[in-house]
Parts: C-alpha cells; structure tokens; sequence
C-alpha cells in the first residue's frame, strides 16, 4: 500500500457503523473507501466519485476535519 499523501485536496473519511447485515454494494463501496472496520480513518482525494461514495454509505461513515 502507498503510504504516501494524497495530491490536491483530501477529505478524511471515519467509518461510525458496521456493514454487517448490508447490502454487498455498500461493503464492496466501504472497502473502496479503503474502510472495513469501525474506527479506521482514511484520507481520500476530494473528487465528485469520492463524495458520491461517501453519500452511498453516508449512515456508515463521517467526515472528519483536516
């Protein structure tokens, strides 16, 4: 895994909820995210796919401040 940092502007992502007994499509999206397990924070790239995915699982995750 690359551990360096993102280019251009990030948005943290924290997964808050559990994706058992979920719909596959919002595990595969949450493993997309590079989340899997409660607690786990991510910095993601800041695009319009990223905001959609986060949207898709909106109930499992929040945005943290930078």
């Amino acid at each position: 895994m690359n551990s360096a940092k993102p280019a251009g502007k990030t948005v943290k992502v924290r997964q808050t909820g559990s994706p058992m007994r979920r719909d596959r499509r919002q595990r595969a999206t949450l493993v997309g995210l590079r989340l899997n397990k409660i607690g786990r924070v991510a910095e993601l790239v800041d695009t319009p796919q990223t905001r959609g995915m986060i949207a898709k699982v909106r109930h499992l995750v929040e945005v943290v401040e930078n």
